[in-house]
C-alpha cells in the first residue's frame, strides 16, 4: 500500500462508526460544569452581593456611584428606585440606586 493511505482506514471498509453516545453525552455534561463553574456561579455571586448592598444602603451612608461621583445619601425615594446623593453643601444629585457601585467607610469624604 501508498505510504500516505492508513492500513486500518482501508480495512475497516465495513465496520461501523467507532464512537457512540456516551462520549458525546459526557463531553456536554463537562461543558455544562465549565460554564456553570466559570461563568454562570460567579456572576450570580455578584449580583446577590450587589442586591444586598442596595438594600443595606441608608441616610446618612457615603457611596460611589459608577459614574465615579462620590457623596452622602441625603434621601432614598419613597419607591426606592432613587436615591439623592449629596456631594457638598451645595450640590445634589438623583441617581438610581442600582448606579451605586459600593458603599464607603465613614469620613471618606472629609479625607479626600
Amino acid at each position: 500500500m501508498s505510504l500516505f493511505i492508513s492500513n486500518a482506514h482501508a480495512s475497516a471498509a465495513g465496520a461501523a462508526p467507532a464512537g457512540g453516545g456516551y462520549e458525546m453525552l459526557i463531553m456536554l455534561a463537562i461543558f455544562g460544569l465549565v460554564f456553570y463553574f466559570l461563568i454562570y456561579r460567579p456572576q450570580a455571586k455578584r449580583v446577590k452581593e450587589h442586591k444586598a448592598l442596595m438594600n443595606a444602603m441608608a441616610k446618612g451612608d457615603e457611596v460611589l456611584t459608577q459614574g465615579g461621583l462620590v457623596g452622602k445619601i441625603a434621601k432614598i425615594s419613597d419607591d426606592k428606585d432613587f436615591i439623592v446623593i449629596s456631594l457638598n453643601d451645595q450640590a445634589e444629585v438623583t441617581v438610581q440606586k442600582s448606579a451605586v457601585s459600593a458603599v464607603l467607610p465613614k469620613g471618606t469624604m472629609k479625607s479626600l
